[in-house]
């Protein structure tokens, strides 16, 4: 039986989940990394934040994760923390405030640019020799072989590997994971997320905001300085149509929808980037787990961005994941071992299935044009903001701590 674990997919993911399973598993199970871009190049130590790179926020749970991947100490220099987290809903009188001292934390999250966490990650993936990159590469599908399987693959050098586990980490529209018959359904949302930076008159200085909106949630969140400027990175939710004219309109009018949206909490908005638009949509995997493939990722489920929990989820998983094949190999059992990856979906099925239906549900929550469903949102927002103890409930969840320090049953 080979002891080889593929994983399809070099993204954060991916590469996170290599770095977790060289820490936890002996030297006699191969790690084979396959990705189709080539990984970004070294230096992260000398990259400059740009005023237009696209942003990911790490919530508490996800620095632990990297921390024990020796990944945030050279990641945490290129990472702008939010202190303070501002919940309100436009035309109500309901909002909260959240603090990280509340929690004793030094943030309840950071702001990280892509281009710097794809390089630190690529960066511990080059001092991790034991993980073997095919790049560029890709993995086309997978067929029974004995007690294991054999994937085929696209390189300039090898067709086929052996595997005893294969995990499918290629995104939400994952070719591998329907190439292997596992589906995803799709819930299409009718609206589409604008995303771009902007900047402000006013340092954010460490503060996050969540708008609700009648046409669908706004988020800024505070980005280390670029340029000799205050940014904010912007998620905005809108119908397409509207999305569409806000991507093509001049700077001065679509700096002045968004004063309208969000109004002077920053003081004025003085410049926006590049501006990019995508279609939102709920994809999740029918299967997940099946004797020797895992799915995580995107490719497992891609969530709409209203809490940003995505990729923290992701990570939550990935920390799971390599966990319980950890455990299983040191009972003797295979990493593809059913029992092994049925342990690792039934211990993350909860903390999966409370973050994608809360992504879920928030958006059209608070879309409601109902007056006592507005009435009531109002109270809930003003409650979390004077109970103590559900708002610390609230905000261990939301930061993944709660599944993170769940112990294993």
């Amino acid at each position: 039986m080979s002891r080889r674990i593929v994983i399809a997919g070099g993204g954060m993911v991916g590469i996170s989940l290599a770095l977790a399973l060289a820490r936890q598993l002996p030297e006699a199970v191969e790690l084979v990394l396959v990705e189709g871009f080539p990984l970004p190049e070294g230096g992260a130590g000398t990259y400059h934040p740009s005023f237009d790179a696209r942003s990911t926020a790490l919530s508490y749970s996800t620095r632990r994760v990297f921390e024990t991947l020796d990944a945030w100490g050279p990641l945490a220099p290129g990472a702008c923390p939010i202190e303070h987290i501002h919940v309100s809903s436009r035309g109500h009188f309901g909002s909260s405030r959240l603090h990280s001292a509340e929690q004793g934390w030094p943030a309840l999250g950071w702001v990280v640019e892509n281009a710097w966490l794809g390089r630190v990650l690529a960066e511990r993936l080059r001092a991790t020799p034991r993980v073997r990159v095919l790049s560029p590469a890709r993995c086309l599908g997978a067929r029974p072989d004995g007690g294991g399987l054999r994937v085929s693959l696209e390189s300039e050098g090898e067709s086929e590997l052996a595997a005893d586990l294969l995990v499918i980490a290629d995104g939400a529209r994952s070719g591998l994971r329907d190439a292997l018959g596992l589906g995803a359904t799709e819930k299409r949302y009718g609206q589409d997320a604008l995303v771009a930076n902007v900047a402000f008159a006013e340092d954010p200085a460490g503060r996050a905001f969540e708008r609700f909106t009648a046409s669908g949630p706004l988020a800024l969140l505070p980005l280390l300085p670029a340029e000799g400027t205050h940014r904010a990175a912007l998620v905005w939710t809108l119908p397409p149509a509207r999305a569409a004219d806000l991507l093509a309109a001049p700077a001065g009018a679509f700096l002045a929808a968004l004063r309208d949206a969000f109004g002077y909490r920053l003081g004025r908005p003085l410049a926006v980037g590049e501006r990019h638009s995508y279609p939102l949509a709920l994809v999740e995997a029918r299967e997940t787990v099946r004797r020797h493939v895992v799915v995580v990722g995107n490719a497992a489920h891609a969530l709409h961005p209203v809490a940003g929990q995505g990729f923290n989820l992701a990570l939550r998983d990935v920390h799971a994941l390599a966990d319980e094949i950890a455990r299983g190999v040191a009972a003797g059992a295979g990493p593809g071992d059913l029992a092994v990856l049925e342990a690792y979906r039934d211990r993350q099925a909860g903390d999966q299935q409370r973050t994608i239906a809360a992504s879920d549900l928030l958006p059209g929550l608070f879309m409601q044009a109902d007056p006592l469903i507005g009435i009531a949102r109002d109270f809930a927002l003003a409650g979390l903001d004077v109970a103590r103890t559900l708002k610390d409930s609230f905000v261990r969840h939301a930061a993944g701590m709660a599944a993170l320090e769940t112990p294993r049953g």
